[in-house]
């Protein structure tokens, strides 16, 4: 199933409270920014954060970032509001915080549905409960709008009562589980945050080992940590280089009426270069994202 290529190797939670931030946004390097009315928002806060959001969408300046809305749930006196005022923002996706089932998905894309009109905007879902990690092949099949899934390591390490440690090995099952489910429906998927901004080392292990699991991209809760993301969750250039070399040889053999070859003593089938064409396809389109910053 062919996954979506949009470079989302680092996307930013941005408070929707704070005019500060919208602003500096717009001049950040982040593939996607997360404009946020739940978590960053107190509960006194979120009816003017939402106008704030609007206000901002609707003023625009923010090139060729993907505009994410995280609204608050609809068990909450804000969610619904929320939910209409994202469904005519224009965003590019609606972030659904805590989803637990398919019916969160549906209920949700149905109040979105009844005011975006004929621009849909995509659904993204939060995977930061134990529920929802067990239900996330439902989750993930539940809408051909959804696109993403985004882990929240925070609260599902709260309601595991797990650490957090480097390794992230009370992690690993959850975060392994919900790749699985989103490849397997053919949605990107993002992996979580991390807490000590203090820690630039742990920070670039915990990228490498989000991009060696097979993520596409890491949620970043300060701009300093941008340009890491941008750089260990693009392709390197060796990377590249063994693709167009793949992708060459094969055509050669192809030609030759080989469905196989060797290249470097190493095997090279279809498979090989449906994965170097999608890393040439990510770089042309990382390539075209920075020259429009």
């Amino acid at each position: 199933m062919a996954i979506d290529s949009t470079p989302r190797r680092s996307v930013l939670y941005m408070p929707g409270s704070n005019d500060r931030a919208l602003e500096k946004a717009k001049s950040l390097p982040a593939d996607s920014l997360i404009l946020d009315l739940e978590d960053a928002v107190a509960p006194n806060a979120k009816t003017s954060a939402r106008e704030q959001v609007s206000a901002a969408l609707a003023a625009g300046g923010y090139g060729p970032r993907e505009l994410v809305i995280r609204v608050n749930a609809l068990s909450t006196p804000w969610g619904y509001d929320d939910l209409v005022m994202a469904a005519q923002s224009h965003a590019n996706a609606i972030l659904l915080p805590k989803v637990e089932s398919a019916d969160a998905v549906t209920t949700a894309e149905t109040i979105v549905q009844a005011f975006a009109g004929a621009s849909m905007p995509a659904i993204w879902c939060m995977m930061e409960t134990p529920r929802g990690i067990l239900n996330a092949q439902a989750i993930a099949e539940a809408s051909p709008h959804l696109k993403a899934l985004v882990m929240g390591t925070s609260d599902l390490a709260k309601d595991l009562h797990c650490a957090h440690t480097p390794s992230r090995l009370p992690m690993l099952y959850a975060l392994s589980h919900c790749l699985m489910a989103a490849r397997a429906a053919g949605l990107s998927v993002i992996d979580g945050v991390h807490l000590d901004l203090n820690d630039d080392e742990g920070f670039r292990e915990q990228c490498k080992q989000g991009r060696e699991l097979g993520f596409d991209g890491k949620t970043l809760i300060h701009p300093k940590t941008i340009a890491a993301a941008n750089e260990l969750f693009a392709p390197d250039q060796a990377a590249i280089d063994w693709a167009k070399r793949v992708i060459e040889a094969h055509e050669a053999a192809s030609a030759r009426g080989e469905g196989v070859v060797l290249l470097d003593d190493k095997l090279i089938e279809n498979l090989h270069v449906v994965d170097a064409h999608r890393i040439i396809a990510l770089t042309k389109l990382i390539a075209a994202r920075q020259h429009q910053v």
